[in-house]
């Protein structure tokens, strides 16, 4: 498994022709208690760098970012009633599944995420 990031702090976490996506624990902290998810539809095709989801924490409303290109295979339905796992877990708590169809070539490794937040 190879998890790769954005600028926008949003993890694809990818194995095989699927990924996992969710956000990343510098996000959650940024965004502060998560209250509300606004999943994505199963079977929902995505662009990388498109509009995936929002979420609403006590600060504000932000919007969410597909990391890869492809189809939205799976939702983890568990943050629909609770979306502070997130908080608990940034990266254990995955937001979706994506059949990948391409991984664009901007996103960072860990260590060059973790270079990319220390600004």
């Amino acid at each position: 498994m190879k998890i790769l990031f954005r600028e926008s702090h949003e993890w694809a976490a990818i194995e095989g022709k699927t990924a996992k996506i969710g956000i990343s624990d510098h996000a959650q902290k940024e965004l502060g208690d998560l209250v509300f998810i606004n999943l994505p539809e199963v079977g929902a095709e995505v662009k990388a760098g498109d509009v995936l989801c929002d979420v609403e924490s006590v600060k504000a409303v932000s919007d969410l970012y597909a990391p890869v290109s492809g189809k939205v295979i799976k939702v983890n339905e568990e943050l629909e009633s609770s979306p502070e796992l997130i908080n608990q877990d940034a990266m254990g708590a995955w937001i979706c599944e994506i059949e990948v169809t391409e991984v664009p070539a901007d996103l960072m490794d860990e260590a060059a995420y973790k270079d990319f937040i220390k600004g």
